[in-house]
């Protein structure tokens, strides 16, 4: 019986691998391309092999695409300073009506009185020498004078450099609604663009919603901000900042203060105090006064106090666009005796840029 089972045992494997080698080979499975196994979300770029993931911040605008942009800002089309002037120049003669419509012109679009008198005076006496009054020849002339009255572009890049291995400091002052925790934040985006390291500092501790706002424009461009409690003290919080800036070898630190009304003692006093703790620590490099260009001649009342306390260095026109007329460059300037180094001509986050003489003037013109 024994041997009878191991019969049967043996014949039942041999038909069932008999019917193994019968059966047709089993077809290869599909392999998806390593590209399409795991699909990119719609509208995100799929990233090179040994790429860096994408960090999720924003890359500011260059300089040279912010200055073309902001030249067509400041058109005719879109600036009432331009259209003032190129509607008198385009008079088929400049009589003397045209003359009294210009000098009008000028004064209204806070060129000042002063600034106005030379242009007029400059444009008349140039047109004379040549006997016409064309105003082709006009315009050429009131380019030339434009530029002497606004100054060449030496000395308008910010001084950001600090020395012996420290970061450059730059101190923004300017009264409450001026756009001026804004502009540190479009700074910011600057400063990213030209490949600086940077700090922010969050010394207007009077105004939560200022420390929130620098937070928040720092996180898109990978900037960290210093802070402290409200209603703290804000030469510590620059303190700090500059502090933390020199440890961890950044480039620039910015420094957002107070803006309440320009007219309170105390208001300056703190201001004088922020300097004097930061310089312990490292020299103040730029001073930023920044101006709201739609307040016009006010801005020079401005101006006039915060020059009395801090230094100021360079001068940011925000908002120069609207009803800014654009004459406010020239006696600003002249008030102070320091440069226009940023102009903000709206309200994206790459809407500001150097200021540039040849550019402003020929995008009032309607050149280049």
């Amino acid at each position: 019986m024994a041997a009878v089972a191991l019969v049967l045992v043996v014949a039942g494997v041999t038909i069932v691998v008999g019917r193994r080698k019968a059966l047709p080979p089993a077809p290869p499975v599909p392999q998806l391309p390593a590209e399409a196994a795991q699909p990119a979300a719609a509208g995100r770029p799929v990233e090179a092999p040994g790429a860096e993931p994408a960090a999720g911040l924003d890359i500011p605008e260059p300089a040279a695409s912010r200055l073309s942009r902001l030249r067509r800002r400041l058109s005719a089309s879109n600036n009432p300073f331009a259209r003032g002037l190129l509607g008198l120049l385009a008079a088929d003669r400049l009589d003397a009506e045209a003359w009294e419509d210009l000098e009008a012109t000028l004064i209204t679009s806070d060129l000042g009185v002063g600034p106005t008198d030379e242009l007029i005076t400059a444009l008349r006496r140039e047109t004379a020498i040549d006997g016409v009054s064309d105003p082709a020849k006009a315009r050429q002339v009131l380019r030339a004078e434009l530029l002497k009255l606004i100054g060449p572009d030496e000395g308008r890049a910010l001084q950001v450099t600090g020395a012996d291995g420290k970061p450059g400091v730059v101190l923004v002052v300017g009264v409450n609604g001026t756009g001026k925790t804004t502009t540190i934040g479009k700074l910011a985006r600057v400063l990213v663009a030209e490949g600086n390291s940077v700090v922010l500092a969050a010394a207007d501790t009077f105004r939560a919603a200022a420390a929130d706002q620098l937070q928040t424009w720092g996180a898109r461009v990978g900037v960290p901000v210093v802070r402290g409690p409200e209603g703290g003290d804000p030469a510590s919080v620059a303190h700090d900042a500059v502090e933390t800036g020199i440890r961890d070898g950044v480039d620039v630190v910015v420094v957002d203060t107070a803006g309440r009304l320009h007219t309170k003692t105390g208001l300056m006093d703190e201001l004088g105090k922020i300097k004097r703790v930061i310089g312990r620590l490292a020299p103040v490099t730029e001073v930023l006064l920044v101006i709201d260009a739609t307040t016009g001649q006010n801005g020079l009342a401005q101006a006039r106090v915060f020059a009395e306390v801090v230094d100021v260095t360079g001068i940011v026109l925000s908002k120069l666009d609207g009803s800014a007329k654009g004459g406010i460059v020239v006696p600003v300037q002249r008030e102070l005796g320091v440069p226009v180094k940023l102009i903000g001509l709206g309200e994206g986050a790459d809407d500001l840029a150097p200021f540039e003489a040849e550019g402003f003037v020929d995008a009032l013109l309607g050149e280049g």
